[in-house]
């Protein structure tokens, strides 16, 4: 829609021309305008709706305006149509003709009566009179008249773009809701049994009531684009539909899990009952190497061997019942809770007997060092020497005996090994009739 020129002297006949061949055309620009308006499909929606809140208020002050654009049209199409008369008079207009057309086309001589009114009722003005008609130039016409036109263009395009887009989209989660809840209720996922089933219950009170909210009022869920000019700037609200949309995404994936465990139950369960196998004959185990450790190691603290707990052999037994009724949505919890306890259960047998052989394995590698440097001792010819032969006997006896006492015992192949190291790095005195290659020759 245009704006018309300020008001200036006495037109000529060329400005008069040119004014009307102007004025002509936003003539036409209007009127089309104002025709799209009347035939968009978000105002016979709302012309059509039960509307509420802050629609209704809108809508109510876009009707109002709507008709007073179509009063203000109908003036301003009664000035052109007196200002063409006039200039259609006579060819070479006379100087009142002109005087009167510049009055018409550039002074306050459009009367619009009743326009006090509805201007009151259309808030998109300010600063309306309070007469019950009003005088104004076609530049001030048509000003008021891109004013309303813009303010009314602006909520039909908000309220059509909120009805274009989430009505349809609420539509096709609800019927993906309806799917979910059927396949819910076939692996017993139900309101009051499982949460699952109490949270498809409220995703469909929420989309029941989103989709009467965006129908009744739409603007409610319009978020305006904060410094766009332009009809309609702005986008749907859709925070309320993209919670619900995730909380039924975590449903489905939900009973997804609790048909995944429909299908490889029993192979799960058997899994299960090996590792807790596993788990008791490794703690049997343990407090058998306990005794021995007890009867071979003296002077040591042996950690005591706990039995298994029970409560895992009671939970494995209600999760085989679970299975056995079909009660897949108790079933998927349980066994994922059993099947971290297991592995813990075992980790913790096998920490317990690592603990409990602890001392063995000591006594282990004290009797493998003793032997690996007897050994290195008598590749070097020092297997006879009175001393190590002393030492590695105290030092056997104390390995080789039980009780053993390690602290005791460690000490004595520590004796022998510094013995040892001690010969292994003195040079040797040749023999008086050894090879005379011999001579000088060290050991290290």
């Amino acid at each position: 829609m245009g704006v018309t020129d300020p008001a200036g002297p006495v037109m000529d006949r060329d400005e008069v021309d040119r004014a009307l061949a102007r004025l002509g055309a936003e003539h036409e620009a209007i009127e089309t305008s104002l025709l799209a308006l009347q035939d968009h499909a978000g105002r016979r929606l709302l012309e059509g709706a039960a509307l509420t809140g802050v629609t209704k208020e809108r809508w109510t002050a876009a009707e109002a305006a709507i008709t007073l654009l179509w009063t203000y049209f109908d003036a301003y199409a009664d000035a052109l149509r007196s200002a063409r008369e006039i200039r259609a008079r006579r060819r070479w207009s006379s100087r009142e003709d002109l005087v009167e057309l510049t009055e018409l086309l550039r002074g306050e001589c459009v009367t619009v009566a009743g326009s006090a009114t509805a201007t009151a009722n259309a808030p998109t003005l300010h600063g309306g009179s309070s007469k019950l008609s009003e005088q104004f130039s076609l530049v001030t016409l048509v000003d008021r008249m891109n004013e309303l036109y813009a303010g009314s263009l602006d909520m039909v395009v908000a309220a059509d773009a909120v009805w274009s887009a989430l009505p349809a989209r609420i539509d096709l989660l609800a019927a993906e809701l309806q799917r979910t809840r059927k396949l819910a209720h076939s692996v017993g996922v139900r309101p009051g049994e499982h949460p699952s089933g109490d949270d498809l219950e409220r995703i469909t009170r929420t989309l029941t009531s989103l989709r009467e909210q965006v129908i009744s009022d739409p603007l409610a869920f319009w978020v305006p684009t904060q410094g766009s000019s332009a009809p309609g700037g702005g986008r749907p609200d859709t925070r309320v539909y993209d919670r619900e949309a995730r909380a039924l995404e975590d449903v489905r994936r939900e009973i997804d899990a609790v048909l995944t465990v429909r299908q490889d139950a029993e192979a799960r369960l058997v899994k299960l009952r090996d590792v807790l196998s596993r788990a008791d004959r490794t703690l049997a185990e343990a407090r058998t190497a306990r005794g021995e450790v007890l009867a071979k190691i003296a002077a040591t603290e042996v950690p005591v061997v706990s039995g298994p707990p029970t409560v895992l052999q009671e939970q494995l037994a209600t999760a085989a019942e679970y299975r056995r009724h079909a009660q897949w949505h108790r079933l998927s919890p349980l066994l994922e809770t059993l099947e971290q306890k297991a592995e813990d259960e075992l980790l913790r047998a096998r920490e317990s007997l690592t603990a409990v052989t602890a001392p063995l394995a000591v006594r282990a590698e004290l009797r493998g060092r003793l032997d690996a440097y007897k050994a290195k001792v008598a590749r070097h010819g020092l297997a006879e020497d009175t001393l190590l032969v002393e030492r590695y006997d105290a030092a056997r006896r104390m390995l080789w005996s039980a009780p053993c006492d390690l602290r005791v015992a460690e000490q004595a192949v520590l004796r022998y090994q510094y013995a040892a190291t001690e010969l292994l790095r003195a040079p040797r005195v040749p023999e008086q009739d050894g090879p005379e290659e011999r001579r000088g020759e060290t050991y290290s």
